[in-house]
């Protein structure tokens, strides 16, 4: 069903990728993203030192024998490790799949991932740094429009117009999202030229993801208009959902904090307040504008099922409109 050639290209069931999400993208809940059929992503930066990492890895295989793949985080960070240790475990544990997202191209990891046989996606926000990626020898290039969660760029271009764009610029196959949560949304972008979805608002919503439950209600419970733009007076725009957390920072921002100050709000040690103790303002949370879409929790094999029935059933409704 659906195959193209990001299914292929992954060794995937389906079309989707699970985005990667900082906290929440660990071992359990990637594993249910790719043993649903799709490919979970494993955020390297929540672990602080390569043994950590290997054994996410690791407990990755044992709760699944479908692909999966690492996300290196090249976007400002107050404590990680440098990448090349990611990679070092990424090799030696045979990880068959790399994500690399940023502010600017993978250069100095390429030769070394390819070398090694690695699968190499680069995640970006615009025609320029698709092409970038490409001319660098990436395997495919993910893209997000402004509707998307998380880090959206500085050039405010929706899904709907960025991802022809760059499908007509670019040769390799393109994985596309922002504003994606549902069957519907996936036919759109597949309909656009992209060979695959990347989905992670919706999956908030997911009876794996470690999100606290409480917040998960809350997510019930938002529209599309309950997000909003922060942090890019520090040249780091991100979208998220619109708790106090959010609204003190862009506050913050008015008054034209640094980025130290900013850290009081914006930090890890608060998001995890918020993540898994439940505080729904404690801290920040990545969310695209699809959260008005989500209506229940429930495990990821039956959001994906669900997804594939709406999609299908699209295809189908489209169909009739030639008659």
């Amino acid at each position: 069903m659906f195959k193209t050639r990001i299914t292929e290209l992954l060794g995937i069931e389906y079309p989707i990728i699970g985005g990667t999400m900082m906290h929440l993208s660990r071992s359990n809940f990637v594993a249910a993203i790719s043993d649903a059929g799709c490919l979970g992503i494993l955020a390297s930066a929540n672990y602080m030192d390569k043994e950590s990492f290997r054994s996410a890895i690791r407990k990755i295989r044992e709760k699944t024998d479908r692909p999966f793949a690492v996300n290196l985080n090249m976007f400002p960070a107050r404590k990680r490790l440098d990448n090349n240790v990611y990679i070092d475990v990424i090799i030696e544990e045979g990880v068959p799949i790399v994500q690399t997202s940023g502010h600017k191209a993978p250069e100095e990891y390429v030769d070394r991932l390819k070398s090694a046989g690695i699968t190499l996606i680069h995640k970006c926000v615009g025609v320029r740094y698709a092409k970038k990626a490409e001319s660098l020898g990436v395997d495919a290039v993910t893209v997000v429009g402004y509707e998307n969660g998380g880090a959206t760029g500085v050039l405010d271009v929706t899904t709907l117009c960025l991802v022809p764009r760059v499908v007509d610029n670019i040769s390799v196959p393109v994985i596309a999202g922002g504003g994606v949560a549902d069957g519907r949304g996936l036919m759109a972008v597949l309909s656009l030229g992209a060979e695959g979805v990347i989905m992670g608002t919706r999956l908030l919503a997911a009876q794996e993801c470690p999100l606290h439950h409480n917040v998960k209600q809350k997510l019930l419970e938002a529209s599309e208009l309950d997000t909003m733009l922060v942090l890019r007076s520090v040249g780091n725009t991100h979208r998220v959902w619109k708790n106090r957390a959010a609204q003190i920072t862009a506050e913050m921002e008015q008054k034209g904090a640094t980025l130290q100050e900013l850290f009081k709000v914006i930090s890890g040690d608060q998001a995890k307040k918020m993540y898994f103790e439940g505080d729904p303002d404690a801290g920040l949370l990545a969310c695209g504008q699809g959260v008005g879409l989500i209506k229940e929790i429930k495990p990821v094999k039956e959001i994906v099922s669900k997804i594939l029935e709406e999609a299908t059933d699209t295809l189908q409704r489209l169909n009739r409109l030639r008659n």
